[in-house]
């Protein structure tokens, strides 16, 4: 995958925290016919001091999925182990007048997005197994209100875990550090404009905006990814 280097996420734990703040990924695997096959799933990515003190292995970290035991994208990793994984955040589109009057080729879009290439088993072994279904529910319910599940469970035992080991991991973002500061307040400014507050606060966040009370706005960070 080609990046401009502007656009390209430099940092990798910036990469795992987006990864770990996103809902929704998208594994893809080769189906028998040789097409392929798009699953969007829950999932969390679990880094090796997690897992690997634990279990005795040494890697860079992982995707984990829970998946129930029968399907096609199993039956797909099963034959050919090489998948496709992404994730990505739509954050605001740009309509095509804030750069020209009539030009509507002009039109973007804000977004930052991560894909994986990589490689795809079951987890067999039940302690990672727990490990996984525990970094889920930290994940996706972080108000509690549940036991964690330990490796001699039955329902443990019986769920498949889909592991995604990387070879590849690379991002690619555009919430406006591709503009001088100058310009980025004049989107600011515009989407502001286009955009109910609430909606406007959080893309201005993103961009390393903030909107004062009066309405004046004011550079907070530079967004660097």
């Amino acid at each position: 995958m080609l990046l401009i280097p502007k656009l390209e996420i430099k940092s990798m734990v910036k990469m795992i925290t987006f990864l770990n703040e996103e809902k929704v990924g998208r594994v893809a695997s080769i189906d028998v016919h040789g097409y392929p096959q798009i699953i969007p799933m829950n999932f969390v990515y679990v880094k090796n001091d997690s897992v690997d003190t634990q279990i005795g292995t040494n890697s860079t970290g992982a995707i984990y999925m829970h998946s129930h035991p029968v399907g096609e994208k199993l039956e797909n990793m099963k034959r050919n182990s090489k998948v496709g994984f992404e994730v990505d955040s739509y954050i605001c589109f740009l309509p095509s007048y804030y750069f020209h009057p009539t030009d509507a080729s002009q039109a973007d879009t804000l977004y930052v997005s991560v894909v994986i290439k990589g490689n795809a088993s079951m987890v067999e072994d039940t302690t990672e197994k727990a490990i996984a279904l525990n970094a889920l529910m930290k994940k996706y319910q972080k108000e509690g209100g549940y036991e964690s599940l330990s490796s001699k469970m039955g329902s443990v035992r019986e769920v498949t875990v889909v592991k995604v080991v990387p070879d590849q991991i690379r991002g690619k973002y555009k919430i406006g550090q591709h503009w001088i500061p100058q310009y980025r307040l004049k989107m600011a400014r515009n989407i502001v404009q286009r955009e109910c507050n609430s909606d406007a606060k959080k893309i201005l966040k993103i961009m390393g905006i903030e909107m004062m009370k009066n309405g004046e706005l004011r550079f907070i960070k530079e967004p660097v990814m």
